[in-house]
């Protein structure tokens, strides 16, 4: 029997189960091309490697699976056989070697109460074994004994198979301090500097490029553009640097740990260098952008850059889509190529948004497969009215939504659009609307997971896959783009002569793709934490 669900922490998890508020989290799953540990280009020392760091944002490091030190201690039968432990939340949730204590950010007293290291392990291998998608694949060969933390356990508790190309086949494990991930998601609010990098490697030689500023940001503030490059971190030779020393320069300075944090970056723009100091902040990131109703020889056509499915986007979303409705656009494009994701209900509402009542009618967003121990779980509807998230502008739950009611949508994408994104080029056309992408093929992110928060570190880990309303999921290569463009760093996003946006306004006139070149075969990929890489499953209210 699951504990009760109780309303406190904006980290939920659980069809059913233990909760922290009424809405259960999920993901399409995270990245593993970001920011490498090490090794590559002669075994070079990755930047973002600090696998010590699993919470802040970023470094968006995939933990490599530690080898713990092999003792003479025997393994126990909780060791052996994970069904022995019984039940993770009714026995072993919250208790912590090391309880937080005070109130957390909704004033609040935390839920840790005293435990020990073990109580710690034993919770996730009994989560684990309940929940995992791939449970019975779970080596049982580590002893809870060997462990000294429990992030180090839990990055063994998974499948270690690999798929027929060779990649191991649970790419997307990780973890995330609780505090940070709250504030990510329901604030919207992420420490750095407001900038995000696009990156060809994370060993030398290195290129990463600005592909988004966040206005109002210590970006912003020292003048940092799209296109520009950056060449020097804190004096350090950030294209070529290879020395563990050097490279753990570049790394506290790309990724401050706390606001307030000063460093120096030397860029290029147009091939002219130039200086700035940004110091680390805790921003808050406007997830809807740059929304216009372009003219066009063919009619208006409604047009927004959207970068997260977070609780912030939903009133902001409400508002652009009642805009367009108000200017009767005949058309959409919907800018998602940065967006890695974010909540499944805001997914929905917003295909809803797109398609109207006619075309979704009794038929499902998308459903959840989870794993043989779990019983089917309710499908996603496509959502009419507003759920009502909590944010710093929220809109009331049930309003009813704004809708175009489009038989055709173009989106926009690149290798960075994962997730609840992906979910949402999927779930309309599973209920039969026409979605051209333009762009590059995303991520690839069909699976879901849970985060589950434990003693001050949210867990990560693979529980189902998706599927829409005709019952495909199977894109773990990503979805394929109609056209196949190039991401226009040398142009704002939202102008129109922008590479992406200028060829999907073609190709809804004319139909043809542009011509391929070679330069758009070049692969650069977001430099971005797993975590922000997810799709958040809601659980509807009663």
């Amino acid at each position: 029997m699951a504990p009760t669900i109780i309303d406190r922490m904006k980290s939920p998890f659980a069809h059913g189960r233990a909760t922290t508020a009424p809405r259960l989290i999920a993901s399409l799953f995270a990245a593993s091309f970001v920011l490498a540990g090490c090794g590559g280009g002669g075994g070079s020392p990755g930047v973002g490697a600090n696998p010590g760091q699993t919470g802040q944002n970023p470094p968006p490091t995939i933990p490599v699976t530690p080898t713990p030190p092999v003792t003479s201690t025997p393994p126990t039968a909780a060791d052996l056989d994970p069904n022995t432990l019984g039940n993770a939340f009714t026995t072993y949730w919250n208790l912590c070697a090391k309880p937080r204590t005070g109130l957390d950010p909704d004033g609040r007293p935390f839920p840790d109460k005293q435990g020990t290291l073990l109580d710690e392990l034993k919770f996730l291998r009994a989560w684990s074994n309940e929940y995992y998608l791939w449970y019975n694949e779970i080596p049982n060969t580590y002893k809870m004994a060997d462990f000294t933390n429990p992030i180090d356990y839990f990055n063994v508790l998974k499948t270690s198979a690999l798929t027929e190309s060779g990649q191991p086949k649970d790419r997307y494990h990780f973890t995330y301090t609780t505090e940070e991930w709250e504030k990510l998601q329901s604030s919207g609010i992420d420490l750095g500097y407001g900038v995000t990098w696009k990156r060809n490697s994370a060993t030398a030689p290195r290129t990463w490029i600005v592909s988004l500023v966040e206005p109002g940001s210590p970006a912003a503030a020292a003048g940092l553009r799209r296109g520009d490059m950056l060449t020097r971190v804190d004096g350090v030779d950030f294209v070529n640097a290879t020395g563990a020393d050097a490279v753990n320069r570049i790394n506290a300075g790309l990724f401050p740990e706390s606001a307030g944090s000063a460093h120096q970056f030397t860029l290029q723009r147009g091939g002219v260098p130039y200086d700035v100091t940004m110091t680390g902040a805790e921003v808050r990131v406007d997830p809807v952008k740059n929304v216009q109703v372009l003219d066009t020889p063919t009619g208006k056509v409604g047009y927004l850059s959207f970068e997260t499915h977070n609780q912030v986007s939903e009133k902001e979303l409400v508002d652009a889509f009642t805009t367009f409705q108000q200017a009767a656009v005949s058309d959409l494009v919907l800018d998602m190529r940065y967006n890695g994701g974010g909540l499944l209900y805001i997914a929905s509402e917003l295909s809803y948004m797109v398609a109207g009542p006619d075309a979704t009618r009794g038929k499902i967003f998308e459903r959840p497969l989870y794993n043989d121990k779990t019983a089917l779980q309710p499908a996603i509807p496509f959502l009419s009215t507003a759920y009502g998230f909590s944010s710093p502008n929220p809109v009331r739950a049930g309003t009813p939504l704004p809708y175009l009611g489009l038989k055709r949508v173009t989106v926009l994408t690149t290798a960075g659009s994962c997730s609840a994104s992906e979910a949402v080029i999927n779930g309309l056309r599973g209920a039969d609307i026409q979605v051209d992408v333009i762009g590059s093929q995303t991520c690839g992110k069909p699976y879901g997971f849970t985060p589950v928060p434990n003693c001050g570190t949210t867990y990560f880990s693979i529980e189902f896959k998706g599927a829409n309303n005709k019952g495909f999921g199977d894109y773990a290569d990503g979805l394929a783009p109609t056209c196949q463009v190039a991401d226009d760093l040398s142009r704002e996003i939202g102008d129109p002569a922008e590479g992406l946006l200028a060829a999907a306004l073609a190709y809804r006139q004319t139909g043809i793709c542009p011509p391929a070149t070679r330069a758009r075969e070049v692969k650069m990929d977001i430099v971005r934490h797993p975590a922000k890489e997810i799709s958040i499953y809601t659980r509807p209210r009663p």
